[in-house]
């Protein structure tokens, strides 16, 4: 395996976009973009009209992919995640 993600359905019409990782030694290959692009197409068979994520903005290259797959940048909320500093969400 080189690459996970996963859609947690939060409520009616909007997922998150969670745990997305690609190994380090399969990063720059494309995997990444791939794995945007299905989990996309799942949320759109799931009937999602939002896909939402937190983040946090150490992670350069995680969200030069999330901008690149159509995310649009948020005012972050209040969370229990302490890392988390960016919310990203994509109307579908």
């Amino acid at each position: 395996m080189v690459g996970t993600c996963a859609l947690i359905k939060e409520h009616e019409g909007v997922y998150e976009l969670a745990k997305m990782a690609v190994s380090p030694r399969a990063q720059g290959l494309g995997i990444g973009w791939a794995l945007g692009q299905a989990i996309l197409g799942k949320a759109r068979q799931l009937g999602a009209r939002r896909v939402e994520l937190l983040s946090n903005s150490r992670l350069t290259p995680a969200l030069a992919l999330y901008e690149k797959l159509g995310f649009q940048h948020v005012p972050v909320p209040p969370t229990p995640y302490e890392r988390t500093d960016v919310k990203m969400v994509l109307d579908l």
